[in-house]
């Protein structure tokens, strides 16, 4: 990664702007990668439900918009560059590869529920490390992203026939730990 900064006033020192950058660019090639996964579920959705996910699914691809560009200003504003071009976002994705072989509602709500926990989970992370590296302001953003993100994840959820990913057979769904 680049850590790379260009000249700016941000009182933050080099070496922290360059490790934030560097940790928001990971971050905003998983949220790229989310935003594309909600689009993937929302064209593909088919079944009972399909109106509902389908409206669902557009709402969270809006929503990880919103974090792709809080995620890439931040780094702008700290100096840096936002990489989001498609063969770094694929490059260097850690969410689970969305199948792009399912239809039915039940198989996207498992599909993106795992594609929300993961990002959650690296999010989470990404709160604790912007605050070791003492930048509030990128520590607020994440935690900003971090409560919409479990937000989305409930309202997917919802959908699974009161089924939940810890209760979800291994084999016949994917669960929200298979990263």
């Amino acid at each position: 990664m680049a850590g790379a900064t260009h000249a700016t006033l941000n009182d933050l020192p080099e070496s922290t702007r360059g490790q934030v950058i560097d940790l928001l660019n990971q971050r905003l090639a998983d949220a790229i990668d989310l935003q594309l996964q909600s689009k993937q579920a929302h064209w593909n959705v088919k079944g009972p439900q399909f109106i509902a996910l389908h409206k669902l699914f557009d709402e969270i691809h809006a929503a990880a918009d919103e974090y792709v560009d809080l995620l890439a200003e931040r780094i702008v504003q700290l100096g840096g560059v936002a990489e989001g071009v498609t063969a770094i976002v694929a490059e260097r994705s850690e969410l689970p590869q969305y199948p792009i072989n399912i239809s039915s509602g039940e198989e996207h709500v498992w599909a993106l529920s795992n594609a929300l926990a993961s990002f959650g989970e690296r999010i989470r992370r990404a709160i604790d490390e912007t605050d070791e590296l003492g930048d509030t302001d990128a520590t607020d953003i994440c935690t900003e992203i971090s409560r919409g993100v479990d937000k989305w994840l409930w309202f997917v959820e919802a959908h699974a026939d009161g089924a939940t990913a810890a209760t979800a057979t291994p084999g016949s769904r994917q669960t929200a730990n298979a990263r």
